[in-house]
């Protein structure tokens, strides 16, 4: 971009890096800056003194540089980068190191801690920082001084502690376009010579940033408040005991996701083509629900009699539910009608206890912390055709009345059109796993597809250091730590009108009218993780002289981590599925027959107007765990992990304003365990942890008193096991890859008069996959060859691959025609050609394709017994056995060896400056900040362009007008002055759902004025 190139060589040449303190006229300054003094190595340090790259801002250079949230954090910082996910979540990355570990067991990569606490699954990043003394951001492993391990990095947030020497006060208020009001206050109350309070706050309510077309309404506004109190008690020199309480709460309309782009498939076999993003909607086809629906599914399952009520065909013209539906071309504008909701709330009570022995200090931290969060949103952000002419709704609705051809479904007609098929009523998304045939309903004009994620987290911690101050060479930092977090309710549903639509139908059918298959909606359900964790940790310092110091350090990590888990659907128990043809029994993949002489069936069905499913999907005749023998109401898995780590660090002052040093160390997180899934998905039970060993040198300098500071810092990772995240069965698994990863990183500050700052930052990263690792892309499951027929399984829409076996002299053609007869005897067309693709497609039953290829279809499905001669004639030279043909069940692996790792941009810097003007005893400060952040892939497969994130720029600036002592002030700001609307990350969903890409952004220009006031 000529943006980029028109002021990238002046970023160069002010020496490139980032703030990492404040300036401020009016405190004691070196030089022309006034130094942070962190505790990034648990005790109180210069940050230039500091052998470990760490990033600092203090309260007024948050202010400066409009750093609001961890959104404008990440711009300000080298190699890091923060986007928010699919699932009520985000990642914070560091050096091409995230959460690329999706799951409830998965740990954070970038440990998070606020006041020393660790915080696992806090909402700290949905708020508005406030009140803040400091934040330290580390980059690389830790382990050796902080309470869990990080493979990334560690982000402390310091707040404001009560000061004892006075009262003070401080509030701001700010409005700006969205009619965003923002007030944040602070009142500090000493009570004596050693008590002090100090309260404070933040109320955050805007419009929302997206136009939703559909109604005239916006959506994403925030609407939250967050209350802090600190009580400080300080008997004597040496001892000091902090309390900390801290409440956050939000209520409002929020989404989750930003925009969802697909390149429209017309075949249906992929929904979303893996060519390109575009501002179009998926084909409904290619949807569970819509296959499920399909006169094809009803024929194919032995249920030929219910065609006549099937929502749709797969080949027919008309299109699919989706057909013609408008994606506005534009990021902030959507079509929805269902209307996100977002609620909210977190509490947190800390104790820190310090006291100074002399030659020993003991710092005691221990804490609770304890959220809730619950969030709907538009599955596919868009509004379905009306089904109000829909045929088969208008046979439902005639013929399933008592005494009709149809009166089996008569239960399921009243639940789902009780006033006709103008109004449709669906499942709300109901943990009682009832939904609409319950009376957990919710009516509208069109099908209301969308999800809901929650959950509830509370952990304790307690963790205890001490820390020697001898006079000799020789020190050392000693400790431990306790941490147990407990997730509840952790569960994730999607609802549709076509899910409930075959669960009556499927229900009906099996039960003779009188149940409906449970659940009619589809649920991730995990009623409990619980992690338990304890560590010991500990470094000694060597310090030679007034220059060398070497720095040892040690730890021992402990985690246990059990989890109760299952998933629903209507189909199945074990993922599941009917496979009954031209009349013969209907037996699921196992090859059991599905409705026994007596009747039963291995689907959960409930009563219709049953309030609670959970006594019939606990039921022992139902296995929901296929890795254990017999039958399991849940997965039940528990997963232990241990490992010493250990870092060693050499430091050496060559003058006390230079410094260089170099370390290495071994960075851990502890593996977890994957949801259960059926076996015929070669997924493992539980995924490996992953370490890294980290190399760094840098230097950190200051130059012309305090004129110039620069600090450098080059690393290389090699990366073991990292944890990797797939879309498998509609459920995120998670595998382990091996990475190198090696960058530069360059912070500076150029004061050359005390009146105007310069600080900038640059970074380069380089990450590659080192090994092999054979993956499926489920954009693309052919693995991009041409003699790889992608299959749409008419019975789970997932996609599986055919292909010539190793070895074999199969052609492309030899492959469709072996598809194009099994399909002929399953009343199923032949492969097409699917756009965006080397290869063709079909719908059919991959389990079927499976059989007929290893010759023996007859045997796993009788009615299919004739179709084997012909294929063994026709592509087997007669013989019996094998055919030259294999079925990838997930897809064709193709090797992501050399690609680079998601969202680790090459480059990113950012460059800022302000200047203080005199007026008498006013001051006049403008600043602008710009901040760039390079391209980046969205998955480990790095296909173009539809893989890839563009880089962007943000340019921020302000002027604030400050009053005599800074008693007032009135500031005006711009944020993103550009209004890009640029990616910052990506999630591509499940093949049953069609594909599609959900993008994550930055937010909208933003502008305004403050007011504020200090006493």
């Amino acid at each position: 971009m000529k943006f980029n190139g028109l002021i990238g060589s002046s970023v160069l040449a002010m020496a490139v890096a980032t703030p990492a303190y404040a300036q401020n006229a009016n405190a004691e300054n070196e030089g022309y800056g006034t130094e942070i003094v962190v505790t990034a190595q648990r005790q109180s340090e210069r940050l230039q003194d500091v052998p470990i790259a760490v990033s600092a801002f203090s309260a007024e250079s948050l202010e400066k540089q409009q750093i609001v949230n961890p959104s404008a954090l990440q711009q300000t910082l080298p190699n890091v980068t923060f986007t928010k996910t699919n699932f009520t979540s985000s990642s914070f990355t560091i050096r091409g190191i995230g959460d690329l570990c999706v799951g409830t067991t998965c740990d954070s990569a970038t440990a998070i801690h606020v006041n020393d606490m660790p915080l696992l699954g806090t909402r700290l990043f949905e708020s508005e920082f406030f009140d803040l003394e400091r934040v330290e951001v580390l980059r690389g492993p830790q382990g050796t001084l902080f309470g869990r391990n990080a493979t990334s990095g560690v982000v402390n947030f310091i707040t404001a502690k009560p000061d004892l020497s006075g009262f003070h006060a401080a509030g701001e208020f700010e409005y700006g376009n969205y009619d965003s009001k923002r007030v944040k206050a602070m009142v500090n109350v000493p009570l004596g010579d050693t008590l002090g309070i100090r309260v404070a706050g933040t109320w955050l309510n805007r419009d929302g940033y997206t136009k939703n077309i559909y109604n005239n309404t916006r959506i994403d506004d925030r609407d939250l408040y967050a209350v802090r109190g600190s009580l400080t008690w300080e008997p004597t020199d040496d001892t000091r005991i902090d309390l900390i309480g801290y409440y956050f709460h939000e209520k409002d309309n929020r989404s989750r996701i930003q925009k969802q782009l697909c390149h429209r498939d017309p075949t249906g076999v992929l929904g979303c083509l893996p060519d390109k993003l575009a501002y179009e909607t998926l084909n409904g086809d290619a949807t569970l629900a819509g296959l499920l629906t399909s006169r094809e599914f009803l024929t194919a399952a032995g249920l030929g009699a219910l065609a006549p009520i099937a929502l749709n065909s797969i080949y027919s013209t008309d299109g699919d539910s989706f057909t013609g539906v408008v994606n506005p071309a534009d990021v902030r504008t959507v079509r929805i009608d269902a209307t996100p909701t977002y609620f909210t709330e977190e509490q947190q009570y800390t104790m820190k206890l310090y006291h100074n022995f002399g030659p020993v200090s003991l710092n005691l931290t221990g804490g609770y912390m304890k959220n809730s969060v619950d969030s709907t949103s538009d599955y596919n952000l868009a509004v379905q055709n009306s089904y109000a002419n829909n045929p088969g709704l208008a046979v439902l609705n005639a013929a399933a009345v008592p005494g009709g051809p149809l009166a089996v479904l008569n239960n399921m007609r009243k639940a789902l059109i009780p006033n006709g098929p103008g109004t449709l009523c669906q499942s709300q998304a109901d943990p009682n796993g009832v939904g609409v045939y319950g009376g957990n309903t919710i009516c509208a004009p069109t099908s209301l597809d969308f999800d809901r994620s929650r959950v509830d987290v509370r952990q304790y911690s307690a963790e205890a250091h001490i820390d020697s101050s001898f006079d000799g060479m020789f020190n050392f930092l000693l400790g431990g730590i306790y941490f147990d977090s407990k997730a509840t309710n952790n569960d994730y549903f999607v609802n549709s009108f076509g899910l409930d639509y075959a669960s009556g139908v499927l229900g009906s059918a099996l039960s003779g009218g009188t149940a409906f298959a449970a659940t009619p909606f589809y649920g991730n359900n995990t009623p409990e993780f619980r992690l338990k964790s304890y560590g010991i940790f500990g470094e000694t310092y060597f310090e030679f002289n007034d220059k060398l110091k070497l720095t040892v350090g040690l730890r021992y990590n402990h985690d246990k981590k059990t989890v109760t888990a299952r998933t629903t659907l209507f189909q199945d128990t074990k993922s599941r599925v009917l496979l009954g043809a031209g009349g013969a029994p209907l037996l699921d993949r196992e090859g059991n027959q599905i409705i026994t002489t007596s009747g039963a069936s291995t689907n959960i069905l409930v009563p219709y107007g049953s309030t609670d499913a959970s006594s019939y999907l606990n039921d022992p005749a139902f296995d929901f765990d296929s890795s254990r023998a017999g039958n399991q109401p849940f997965a039940v898995n528990t997963v232990s992990f241990g490992k010493v780590t250990g870092r060693a660090v050499l430091d050496y002052k060559i003058t006390d304003d230079n410094l260089i040093y170099a370390s290495y160390s071994r960075g851990y997180k502890s593996g977890g365990i994957n949801p259960p899934l059926s076996p015929i998905f070669a997924v493992p039970t539980s995924f490996a942890p992953e370490k890294v060993d980290a190399f760094e040198i840098g230097s950190k300098n200051t130059f012309g008193n305090g004129q110039l500071r620069l600090n450098l810092t080059g690393f290389y990772y090699k990366y073991k096991g990292l944890q990797l995240s797939r879309i498998v069965a509609r459920t995120s698994v998670n595998d382990n890859i091996n990475a190198d990863i090696y960058g530069i990183e360059a912070e500076a500050v150029i004061s050359p008069i005390r009146a105007f700052v310069v600080n900038a930052n640059f970074s380069y990263l380089k990450s590659k996959v080192s090994d092999d690792r054979f993956l499926a892309n489920p954009r693309d499951p052919s693995g991009g060859r041409s003699d790889a027929v992608i299959i749409k399984d008419l019975f789970n829409a997932s996609n599986c691959a055919i292909r010539p076996a190793a070895g074999s002299n199969a052609t492309a053609a030899q492959v469709n025609a072996f598809v194009g007869a099994v399909n002929g005897a399953l009343g199923l067309q032949a492969p097409t050609a699917v756009p965006g693709t080397n290869t063709t497609g079909a719908y059919s039953v991959c389990s079927i394709l499976a059989a007929a290829a290893a010759g023996s279809v007859g045997s796993f499905n009788p009615a299919l017994a004739p179709l084997q001669g012909p294929l063994q004639a026709a592509f087997n030279g007669g013989a019996a056995g094998s055919l030259p043909f294999v079925v990838d069940a997930s897809g064709v692996p193709v090797n992501v060896r050399g690609n680079r790792l998601p969202n680790a941009p090459t480059f990113k810097w950012a460059v800022g400056a302000q200047y203080t003007i005199d007026a008498g005893d006013w001051t006049i400060v403008p600043r602008a900040d710009l901040n760039y952040t390079g391209s980046s892939w969205g998955t480990i497969f790095n296909r173009s362009p539809i893989d890839r994130i563009k880089g962007y720029a943000v340019i921020n600036a302000q002027i604030q007008v400050n009053a005599p002592d800074d008693r007032f002030y009135i500031r005006g700001f711009v944020q993103n002055l550009g209004n890009t609307n640029a990616t910052t990350g990506m999630y591509v969903t499940d093949q049953s759902s069609g594909l599609f890409t959900n993008i994550f952004t930055v937010e909208p220009r933003r502008y305004g004025v403050a007011v504020g006031a200090k006493f």
